[in-house]
């Protein structure tokens, strides 16, 4: 398994990224593809065996603030490289802790979108009861958002459930701020009509904020706005419940390791022709090795053709 790493990217690289990588291609069978600036890479590598590895020269970096259009001019940043290593087959996946919005322009313009899926999304998974973890998507790909675009996150996210999470007929809500049909803006009202129309999906309603975490559901179908909000309250929550905990306590409950990122480590990016894994901007080590695990399994699952078998049921403008 040969994986593409940005290095560059996220608020501790270099270092922990590069760390990070060098504890999974410790792992039988693992290749760290490391891409960024080489003289840099080279210091923080140390001893590290190099048959374990392959660097990649990327002298540009697209930084957490720059607009995706700097992917036009900086062709050689670290991220456009190793995305191009998937689209050559030279690596199985990509990993990035850098911009979102980069990664994502990144996966659409070199490695492409499937027929009929306009906007891809992230994928995350959060903590449910005796370890059976919901699916939530999107979780920040696009804050804007159109209906039909959500039926195919849904069909998207059953796919990724069935091929990475072993869900049989995968069971599917809508986030909304009420159980009943009628509630909702203007776009969860038109989704809701979509998805409950869609005979392949086993669509079972309206699921609410409080009912994330009840089992209920599989995959949970939002906006990518409303998606990233969730996700970041949950990692507050988690934050401030250890915290809380500790001065309580002196110790941190176990319980509260299902909220820690880094066990997961990675989201993958849906709806693209290649595994492209989008990590937390501030990603350590222990977080990347997730990612890099997470990335394995989108691989040796082949969700991109699972994806894609799922979209040639519904149709898909």
């Amino acid at each position: 398994m040969k994986i593409a790493i940005d290095v560059m990217g996220g608020d501790f690289a270099p270092g922990e990224i590069i760390a990070g990588a060098c504890k999974w291609a410790e792992q039988p069978g693992c290749h760290a593809i490391l891409v960024g600036k080489e003289a840099i890479i080279k210091q923080e590598l140390g001893n590290f065996d190099p048959e374990k590895l392959t660097i990649i020269n990327a002298d540009e970096v697209i930084q957490m603030d720059e607009s995706v259009l700097a992917l036009r001019k900086k062709k050689k940043a670290s991220i456009a490289v190793a995305t191009k290593l998937v689209h050559d087959k030279t690596a199985d996946a990509v990993l990035s802790c850098g911009s979102t919005a980069a990664q994502m322009a990144s996966a659409l313009f070199i490695l492409g979108r499937f027929n009929g899926i306009d906007r891809p999304p992230i994928v995350a998974s959060i903590p449910g009861p005796e370890g059976k973890n919901t699916l939530l998507i999107d979780v920040g790909a696009n804050v804007d958002c159109k209906p039909a675009q959500m039926l195919q996150f849904a069909v998207l996210g059953k796919s990724y459930a069935a091929a990475v999470m072993g869900r049989d007929n995968p069971v599917i809500g809508l986030l909304n701020n009420g159980s009943e049909e009628t509630k909702g803006n203007a776009l969860a009202l038109e989704a809701y009509s979509l998805l409950k129309n869609e005979k392949i999906l086993n669509f079972i309603g309206n699921i609410e904020g409080r009912d994330l975490f009840g089992g209920s559901c599989d995959v949970v179908v939002c906006d990518g706005f409303t998606g990233n909000i969730v996700l970041k309250a949950l990692e507050g929550l988690g934050l401030y419940l250890g915290r809380a905990m500790v001065q309580e306590t002196g110790k941190v409950p176990a319980v509260l390791h299902r909220f820690d990122y880094s066990n997961v480590g990675g989201a993958p990016l849906l709806g693209v022709e290649g595994v492209s894994i989008v990590c937390h901007g501030s990603s350590k080590r222990d977080a990347v090795f997730s990612g890099l695990n997470t990335a394995c399994d989108c691989v040796t699952r082949d969700i991109v053709n699972m994806q894609k078998e799922a979209l040639k049921l519904i149709a898909v403008d």
